[in-house]
């Protein structure tokens, strides 16, 4: 592969070690060299950004010192403390692996890049990063921040998530590796990435990359890194029906291949648009529920909106009063209000049930 010369990948590394003395960003899990605080950090920080995860990563250790009391924890506990980071699967993943540590290794993590790699949800990425920062076996991480760099420094129009891409960045990554300091480099290419080469502005100014960055000398830095692939964003229009019996709503934990697997939440309507109730109550899904149950609509929400990476939902909440309880044989169970923190709810239903659903079943009980 001759992406560049040899003396700009010298300089390369040369330069970002330099840089990284006087620049190191001060995180919890800095210079960690505990495997299950490594992979723990690394779990909560795919596809989250380090102020949002932080607290997260704080609280998960708080109730999980070790590996082994994560493996043994109640499902619903964990994904309970999960709540709000999103990406769900994450979390079934983590707890999958957690048990494969205790149960398979011992309680010890692997300390090879392919035991790293048989762990459920661990990629070529975190097994690298837990090799490198836990055991400094001198394996190169490739995450979105180090794409950037090197497709920018290097100038390699290749789109990153092509299987060419792919393998021209992971054996760059492992040339330009200081194969004595793995653990210290990877962090390095990494705070850069986050901090000076970053997506939108980036301080080329201030770069010590600049004099033989390929992307800038040719005024190609909003360019790079290339992707074949445009993210398809779908719409969704869901219903929430609130369905109050007394003192009690009815929620389901969803179970099907789809997002918030594992998660709770009340009766949905899934519609081809945001509809209203007099529309809604036409829906076989309605009528299946509620026909002749005179209900009592109690509370109409606005329309939210939540994003997801692929998605966005655009999401009503009903809150329906009834006299009589569901029947029998329904996916969905009673809870009480002081219940339903026990229970993990996607951030969308979260935020209703915090903003609106307390005060009105509280004021009107």
């Amino acid at each position: 592969m001759n992406t560049a010369p040899g003396t700009d990948k010298k300089f390369f590394t040369r330069q970002l070690l330099r840089w990284n003395e006087d620049n190191r960003r001060s995180m919890p899990w800095k210079g960690e060299r505990d495997p299950y605080k490594i992979w723990l950090s690394e779990i909560i920080l795919q596809q989250t950004r380090v102020a949002q995860g932080l607290p997260y990563y704080e609280r998960f250790l708080q109730h999980y010192p070790t590996v082994e009391q994560l493996a043994t924890a109640p499902e619903e506990q964990v994904f309970r403390l999960w709540q709000g980071l999103g990406y769900y699967n994450r979390c079934k993943n983590m707890l999958a692996a957690a048990r494969q540590v205790a149960g398979e290794h011992g309680g010890r993590f692997p300390a090879d890049l392919a035991g790293l790699r048989s762990l459920k949800g661990v990629g070529e990425y975190t097994a690298a990063a837990i090799a490198a920062f836990a055991y400094d076996l001198p394996h190169a991480v490739v995450d979105g921040n180090v794409y950037r760099v090197l497709s920018r420094f290097f100038g390699i129009a290749l789109p990153m998530d092509s299987t060419d891409g792919k393998l021209l960045f992971r054996e760059l990554a492992g040339e330009l590796l200081d194969q004595s300091h793995p653990a210290v480099y990877n962090q390095a290419i990494m705070d850069f990435g986050a901090t000076v080469c970053t997506p939108r502005s980036p301080q080329c100014p201030q770069c010590p990359l600049a004099p033989r960055c390929r992307a800038l000398k040719h005024d190609s830095i909003a360019l790079l890194p290339v992707k074949s692939r445009k993210t398809q964003i779908k719409s969704r229009f869901f219903h929430y029906l609130v369905i109050r019996h007394r003192n009690q709503i009815y929620i389901r934990k969803r179970s099907a291949r789809d997002i918030w697997q594992h998660l709770h939440e009340f009766v949905l309507l899934e519609e081809d648009a945001t509809l209203g109730i007099e529309a809604l109550r036409e829906k076989a899904g309605f009528t299946r529920l509620l026909k002749n149950r005179g209900w009592t609509c109690e509370h109409s929400s606005e329309v939210y909106r939540h994003q997801l990476t692929h998605q966005t939902i655009f999401a009503r909440f009903f809150v329906l009063r009834v006299p009589r309880p569901l029947s029998a044989g329904a996916d969905y169970f009673p809870v009480s209000l002081d219940q339903l923190d026990r229970h993990a709810l996607p951030r969308l239903l979260d935020q209703y049930v915090q903003d609106v659903l307390q005060g009105l079943m509280n004021g009107n009980r």
